[in-house]
């Protein structure tokens, strides 16, 4: 298994981009602590940091709209992740496919 710590070591939190593997559609951007990290990488489902709950969270876990892990890659400085996804359902708690739905330019 991958040394997770190089991830972490700017900041606890590090965004994680999920992207729909058959779409290619941004689906949402979470956020992921070293655990959340392991558990997803445990599991094969995503699993995030709630920073408005302070707990971590298992997306889809509640609605089963659940986020199957494909793969996932480190941007070049090792503070980002793309996380590419099999998404059942949509991604958005607002029952949009996805969180980017307003348009602004």
């Amino acid at each position: 298994m991958q040394d997770l710590d190089k991830f972490f070591k700017k900041c606890e939190l590090i965004p994680a981009v999920v992207k729909d593997v058959k779409t290619n559609e941004v689906l949402m951007l979470a956020y992921m602590n070293k655990e959340s990290l392991a558990k997803t990488l445990e599991t094969g489902y995503t699993w995030f940091w709630s920073r408005s709950r302070q707990e971590l969270w298992n997306k889809g876990a509640t609605s089963g709209h659940l986020q199957k892990v494909v793969s996932i890659f480190g941007d070049c400085d090792d503070d980002t992740l793309l996380v590419n996804v099999e998404q059942t359902g949509v991604a958005c708690h607002t029952g949009n496919y996805t969180c980017f739905f307003n348009q602004i330019f």
